[in-house]
């Protein structure tokens, strides 16, 4: 049985995505805004080695993640040490990995095309990112019940494909705005506990994962939103009102659009993503046989520990809401 979602109403209050105090909202808003990454250089953070981070790294990471809830770094690390997601990750405050099922035994999971023969992917090809074709936009962990939501993850390129491979990126927060801005009613519709459902899987042994019911967004006890969304049309049931119809193909509209807040971006040997569980998407790619692309991806039931900045990028006494002091 799913597990019974609070009541949005409830959570939502005093934050920014209470509908029902438009003040707050437009006091964040605009200092979302206002501190928009315009690019992906604008969301780079340029590393020594990610698994013994500088403090001024750390720092740089922190004030980007605070503004965008991610941040891309660069390194000159081109090793295969699969250590480096999980120590990266402890310096952030990110402990507790997601170690599904697709994962390696050490909870990090290699992301490569599932025909390797290295057996680093073996049996994974009937799962799209253990392919060469493209993903669409979702949220990792869009599947799990409440208590497994992903809320950070890191994704560090070993080898990037020949050709292809690009990911673009859109602040889930920012999503937000577009959808509440065309109509609160979207916003409201995609806050139902009923809002979109993913079927249960079966395998030869028989349920393999349960059917998840639960909303698009939601509110956390802090007053963090989190989102659940994929962009799947096979294996989805959305609540069949015209309301959810409706706020659906705004979004849809939104992540199908040239839109100056979605991030393009690819990841090149020693580079990597960091951050919340933001929308995101991957181009088909070709790879070089002699040198197939790799990647390792940590997910965490974490959310990144946010250290106060105190200064002008960050002015809040509260690192997880800097708009407050605006």
């Amino acid at each position: 049985m799913a597990a019974v979602l609070p009541d949005p109403a409830t959570t939502a209050r005093g934050s920014p995505f209470d509908l029902e105090d438009d003040a707050t909202h437009r006091r964040w808003r605009d200092w979302k805004l206002a501190h928009r990454a315009p690019d992906a250089d604008a969301l780079t953070v340029d590393v020594a080695d990610p698994r013994s981070l500088s403090r001024a790294e750390r720092d740089a990471l922190h004030a980007r993640i605070a503004h965008a809830n991610m941040a891309l770094y660069r390194s000159p690390l081109t090793s295969e040490d699969k250590t480096l997601p999980r120590a990266l990750g402890a310096q952030l405050g990110l402990h507790r990995l997601d170690a599904n099922w697709l994962a390696d035994e050490d909870g990090i999971s290699s992301i490569a095309v599932s025909d390797r023969s290295d057996g680093h992917t073996a049996g994974r090809g009937g799962f799209i990112p253990y392919t060469d074709r493209a993903i669409r936009w979702h949220t990792d962990g869009y599947y799990h019940p409440q208590q497994r939501r992903i809320h950070a993850m890191i994704l560090h390129c070993v080898r990037a494909a020949a050709q292809g491979g690009a990911n673009a990126l859109l602040d889930h927060e920012l999503a937000y705005i577009a959808l509440r801005d065309a109509s609160p009613d979207h916003i409201h519709a995609l806050m139902q506990p009923d809002a979109m459902t993913i079927p249960a899987r079966e395998d030869s042994d028989g349920v393999a994962r349960p059917a998840q019911t639960g909303p698009v967004f939601s509110v956390d006890a802090q007053g963090r939103l989190h989102m659940r969304y994929t962009a799947r049309t096979r294996s989805i049931e959305w609540k069949a009102d015209s309301a959810t119809r409706a706020a659906v193909a705004c979004l849809e509209a939104l992540l199908a659009s040239d839109s100056p807040w979605i991030i393009r971006t690819r990841l090149h040997a020693g580079m990597g993503f960091v951050g919340h569980n933001v929308l995101h998407e991957r181009s088909a790619f070709a790879d070089d046989p002699a040198r197939p692309r790799l990647l390792y991806r940590a997910r965490f039931l974490d959310r990144v520990a946010l250290a106060a900045m105190g200064n002008d990028d960050t002015p809040a006494p509260s690192a997880e809401a800097p708009w407050r002091n605006g």
